[in-house]
């Protein structure tokens, strides 16, 4: 997951050189595009992992408040796509 974050922050660095050379705006909104998939792909290995461990791990412990917190974690993630 390191390695991609690393990479989104690369394109992230080479989006804010493009606006400050005045690169085509069309050309910019493609790498932002492609720089939020990037965050998407990382969200969803995350979100697995999270449900993996913690949520089973608190369920587990008899926290069945997690299942209202996933809830809303996934209602973030679907509202932001």
């Amino acid at each position: 997951m390191s390695n991609r974050l690393s990479r989104i922050e690369g394109q992230v660095r080479g989006i804010k050189r493009m606006i400050e050379e005045g690169v085509y705006c069309d050309d910019v909104l493609n790498q932002i595009a492609s720089a939020q998939s990037a965050l998407s792909g990382v969200a969803r290995l995350l979100l697995e992992k999270h449900i993996r461990i913690c949520i089973k791990d608190q369920l587990i412990a008899g926290d069945e408040e997690v299942v209202a917190e996933l809830t809303k974690t996934i209602a973030r993630l679907i509202n932001k796509s």
